[in-house]
């Protein structure tokens, strides 16, 4: 593993003053309980045909009946998550029960045991995806729900979508690849995603083998996207992490990157690796003078590596997930290390985002928007967006301010 050099300051317990704190507890806990959940409860839930409808206008009135496996594997996370570590309400356990039914029922292609990405309403398959994220969220939804009802059913499809999610990039199965052997690339997603979903199994229900994996995909982001010479975290690299000279390799992701740095942060914190900390904090430094509009404010969505144009047009929008990655991993530098620079980035992002996502009048908060902040479209949700990212932010950096810790309840398992 490639370790970073130290960060100078050392671990102190949280300085933001009492009125600031506050502050910001009341904003997490009434964004959480009397917002997100709220919304996502009233509007997503679909009692005819199981699971939950996220496409969604900015009423909460359902715009298009499809399902987004992603979506129904994360909501069914996020559910169990409250209900095992937050409070045992009767209503997030049966929601995360009628999450988890839709996965199993209608979610997996029986012909291979593959998940499929894009269902309809009543769960007919529509579409897969070369990559199997799907397997990852729902591994994460079945584990809470072992952990909540005690049933070893949930436990071993939690243990099995895992698995099938590893093995699929090790081995692909059966159709054509993403790249040919001309220019064969892997993306900073794939090892981002092993991490957080094998921490979560290893919380939830005791998972053996996720230290394994863990070390392997922390070995594999250190030492084949993290470019200390250029102060980078590449999204995308060759196979044996060069940086591949064309538009897609150049492109930067700095919501994944300082996403990735948090999840190492954690780690580090949980094993008690000083210098993993260290890793990602670092990480979050390059991404953040590499992310952050020091015009208009918030994270960029793509960025060149050399300071080229790059090919996406929406690449100078905000979108809601890489703020709420930074406000996550800004608070989480903070706790362990001290710094107050941490304490002011993350009052920036904060300040940002809550400043021009959330919605006052209708609920819950905007996805898109363009660079000055401005709104770019109504919508609350679609296949991406949905009860995941916000929330967690809420839940995380509420645990960590009243805490000290960004998960107490958890260990290392």
């Amino acid at each position: 593993m490639i370790l970073l050099h130290s960060i100078a300051s050392t671990p102190e317990t949280m300085k933001f003053d009492g009125e600031k704190r506050n502050a910001l507890i009341t904003a997490y806990r009434v964004g959480l309980y009397e917002d997100s959940l709220p919304f996502w409860i009233k509007h997503s839930v679909d009692l005819e045909f199981g699971g939950f409808m996220t496409a969604l206008d900015r009423d909460g009135t359902v715009i298009d009946t499809d399902k987004s496996v992603w979506q129904q594997g994360r909501f069914t996370w996020l559910l169990g998550e409250l209900y095992n570590n937050v409070h045992p309400h009767e209503r997030w356990l049966q929601l995360a029960i009628h999450g988890a039914t839709f996965l199993e029922k209608h979610c997996f292609d029986r012909s291979d045991g593959r998940m499929w990405f894009h269902v309809t309403r009543e769960g007919r398959p529509i579409r897969k995806r070369r990559y199997a994220y799907s397997e990852a969220f729902a591994a994460m939804a079945f584990a809470e729900l072992a952990k909540a009802t005690g049933d070893d059913r949930w436990s071993s499809k939690a243990i099995e979508c895992f698995e099938r999610f590893v093995r699929h990039r090790i081995r692909p199965s059966k159709g054509d690849p993403k790249y040919t052997k001309i220019r064969p690339m892997k993306s900073l997603a794939f090892p981002m995603i092993a991490i957080s979903s094998a921490r979560e199994l290893i919380s939830s229900i005791g998972y053996s083998e996720g230290p394994v994996w863990i070390s392997r995909y922390v070995d594999e982001i250190c030492n084949h996207f993290l470019k200390a010479e250029i102060r980078c975290v590449m999204e995308t690299v060759g196979k044996n992490g060069d940086i591949v000279d064309h538009f897609e390799g150049r492109s930067l992701n700095p919501g994944h990157a300082i996403e990735t740095a948090w999840f190492l942060m954690r780690e580090g914190d949980l094993q008690g690796d000083r210098q993993l900390i260290e890793t990602g904090c670092r990480m979050l430094d390059w991404m953040w003078q590499r992310g952050w509009d020091p015009i208009h404010g918030g994270i960029f969505c793509v960025v060149d590596v050399n300071g080229l144009p790059v090919q996406e047009y929406w690449h100078d929008m905000k979108f809601w997930w890489p703020q709420c990655e930074a406000i996550v991993a800004t608070l989480m530098a903070y706790r362990l290390t001290g710094d107050s620079k941490y304490a002011a980035w993350h009052q920036q992002v904060h300040d940002w985002f809550h400043k021009h996502f959330p919605d006052p009048e209708c609920g819950e908060c905007y996805g898109y928007l363009r660079r000055d902040g401005s709104v770019s479209s109504r919508i609350k949700g679609n296949m991406w967006k949905g009860p995941y990212h916000i929330p967690r932010m809420q839940l995380m950096c509420l645990q960590m301010l009243q805490n000290g810790h960004e998960n107490s309840k958890r260990d290392s398992g």
